[in-house]
């Protein structure tokens, strides 16, 4: 953090909060960069952050890790992911655990890598496990009409895309967790446009603040969304014009809704919210994993003790856990938060002072 930053912080750091203010980061990379930079040390006394469900791998249910399993073992299909998903359990094993008996999972950077496994193995059927929000999408939906013109008939996804939007609407509707005000995400963001979060402070009357990821970033969110709160002025205030555009990127979601249509989702913790997810139209069903590789699926169960869904509704912090930092650790995690990049509770174990 350079000196004009810090000079700034100063003033974030004395601010005097006269009642205790809580700031859901609906981002995981944000709560994940609020600790690495340092920037949460400068919080005044009674500033708290809430975790919130902003981490796709984490939200994840069982369900779709042991349903691309299934598919894996049944069909003897190549299982190709992004690194975080290797570790994450299943309601009764992993992908790392799968691969060291013999199943071939491969670890993707983009879904463009699959597609290029898919061309190079015409022999083997390729399935993407297709995870993320409104910022992967727009990829993966360019994925999709690739391989429909180049006629590469071996590649599938498997969808697990979300909606954020929904999912925030939906917790805000259940009133569970105390916010004050919301840090939104830059990147869901720059997909989406500043203006599609107006109904938090239009319906909810909360203020809120897209932010960038920088340690300056962070800095200046902060002391926005408080100064928001202080005044009781519920508005969506953009911190990240340089990423974010009020209407977004009109081209990424038009070719995103043209490849996806959204469905009714399931959120870990959460539950089904409607039209929170995304599947593929019926124009690219060949491409589609669950309806290609027909498979039945035990029925999903959760980890004993593991407090994930809590910890994604902003009901507890990582600490309140009885697993965290003991039995659940980033070597031998229990639950996804402690497995993703973007998991809080990895976050908190990395960075957080323990």
């Amino acid at each position: 953090m350079n000196k004009e930053i810090r000079e700034i912080a100063g003033r974030l750091k004395n601010f005097k909060l006269e009642k205790e203010v809580r700031i859901m980061e609906v981002c995981g990379t944000h709560t994940r960069e609020f600790f690495r930079t340092g920037v949460k040390d400068m919080f005044p006394d009674g500033l708290s952050l809430v975790d919130g469900p902003g981490c796709p791998v984490c939200v994840t249910p069982n369900e779709y890790l042991d349903r691309a399993i299934e598919i894996g073992k049944k069909y003897s299909a190549v299982l190709a992911t992004f690194g975080d998903m290797i570790k994450v359990p299943s309601s009764y094993t992993s992908l790392a655990k799968e691969k060291a008996e013999g199943m071939q999972i491969e670890i993707c950077y983009s879904p463009t890598d699959a597609l290029n496994i898919a061309e190079e193995q015409p022999g083997k059927e390729i399935i993407f496990l297709s995870l993320g929000f409104e910022t992967t999408a727009p990829a993966e939906a360019v994925t999709v009409k690739q391989a429909k013109s180049r006629n590469i008939k071996n590649f599938s996804l498997l969808c697990g895309n979300k909606i954020t939007i929904p999912a925030v609407k939906a917790m805000l509707e259940a009133g569970e967790a105390k916010i004050d005000g919301f840090i939104l995400p830059g990147h869901v963001s720059a997909i989406t446009g500043a203006d599609a979060w107006k109904f938090i402070p239009n319906e909810y009357s909360k203020p809120c603040v897209v932010a960038g990821f920088e340690d300056h970033d962070l800095v200046k969110a902060t002391i926005t969304i408080l100064d928001l709160v202080l005044k009781n002025k519920c508005v969506v205030s953009n911190e990240y014009t340089r990423a974010v555009k009020n209407s977004g990127n009109v081209k990424a979601q038009e070719i995103m809704h043209e490849v996806f249509e959204k469905i009714d989702s399931s959120w870990r913790g959460i539950g089904n919210i409607p039209e929170s997810g995304l599947a593929l139209r019926d124009e690219y069903a060949d491409f589609d994993a669950e309806k290609k590789y027909p498979v039945d699926v035990p029925p999903s169960k959760e980890h004993p003790g593991c407090r994930c869904g809590e910890l994604l509704r902003g009901l507890i912090s990582p600490e309140e856990c009885p697993l965290f930092g003991k039995a659940c650790l980033p070597e031998h995690a229990v639950g996804p938060c402690m497995v993703s990049s973007e998991g809080p509770c990895s976050a908190y174990y990395l960075y957080g002072g323990r």
